[in-house]
């Protein structure tokens, strides 16, 4: 495998020196709701209200010093960039973050808050990482692709360790899939230490390129990814990931955006916690599969909470978008 358990181990001191545990949390009335045995590990809990950042922080660790006194570069919707905006200020570091046009506005002004360079391109965030990796090249910067970084996955696996450590009973896991690190990351973890426990990939409808990929057993690629989920937003699915996930993880469900939609309430309702598209998609997953779940103690990832303000008055029915 790309990516072992030993990398994992190894991003766990790492991480944990510069980050704190999240939380894991049984919550009774998802529980009731749902008939299942519903527990939510906030990741949103994580400086950057995100799980990016556990990848950031060992990316950034294990770069050498004229790496690092270069900088890096990369795309991002959001969370990924965001991760390594933190991690650049922590080692002193810089970062270049490459989003697309109309991206979520709060996102790139903690981006910019964090000392990131912001530069808008593109009409998603393909074309944004297409041209973060032109200039890469150009400017010999540390291009750090989202998904496809064993670094990256490495760091995410020790969100896997800490529910296997402190849940060691659980029954299933779902994992939102938008580029696939935090799917890769889990299963290079937990086939090794929970090799019984059940792993639940989670897609948007119009973003299921992972989907597919797993279903036809290659890399395949969609026109679109018009999802308001802008974490799972892409119209690839990335060799790393696919090579780690191909046969290991037990079922991807698609989620449609109204699924999404009610599930931002949902979490809100049933957590007290906001939670982005890409955190939805997980509560939605899990209302979806009530029935075979039943009884069952069931994961959730709360993935992360920066959701816009807009969005989330749309998401409570405060206003149409």
């Amino acid at each position: 495998m790309p990516v072992t358990f030993q990398d994992v181990l190894r991003a766990w001191p790492v991480v944990h020196r510069w980050l704190p545990r999240t939380p894991l949390y049984r919550y009774p009335l998802l529980s009731a709701r749902w008939g299942v045995d519903a527990w939510v590990k906030h990741e949103n809990h994580m400086p950057i209200g995100a799980f990016k950042v556990r990848g950031g922080v060992n990316l950034f660790a294990n770069l050498s010093d004229s790496q690092r006194a270069r900088g890096v570069i990369t795309a991002t919707r959001g969370n990924h960039g965001l991760s390594l905006a933190w991690a650049a200020r922590a080692f002193g570091s810089r970062a270049v973050i490459y989003v697309p046009k109309g991206n979520n506005p709060e996102k790139n002004a903690i981006m910019s808050a964090l000392g990131a360079e912001v530069v808008e391109f593109g009409r998603d965030f393909d074309e944004a990482r297409m041209e973060a990796e032109a200039r890469a090249r150009n400017e010999l910067l540390r291009y750090v692709h989202p998904a496809n970084e064993p670094l990256l996955i490495a760091g995410i696996g020790t969100m896997a360790m800490e529910i296997a450590e402190e849940l060691p009973d659980a029954d299933a896991v779902i994992v939102p899939i938008g580029g696939g690190s935090l799917l890769a990351g889990t299963i290079v973890a937990l086939r090794t230490l929970r090799p019984d426990m059940q792993i639940i990939g989670v897609q948007a409808e119009r973003a299921d390129a992972m989907a597919r990929s797993l279903e036809a057993g290659k890399l395949t690629s969609i026109e679109n990814a018009d999802t308001f989920a802008d974490g799972l937003a892409t119209r690839f699915a990335f060799e790393l990931p696919f090579e780690i996930a191909n046969g290991k993880v037990d079922r991807v469900v698609r989620v449609s955006e109204d699924e999404m939609k009610e599930a931002v309430r949902t979490a809100l309702e049933g957590t007290h916690n906001a939670a982005e598209g890409a955190a939805a998609a997980s509560y939605a997953a899990a209302f979806k599969l009530r029935g075979e779940l039943a009884r069952k103690k069931v994961v959730i990832l709360h993935t992360g909470h920066n959701i816009d303000r807009n969005t989330l008055r749309w998401a409570l029915g405060l206003f149409d978008a």
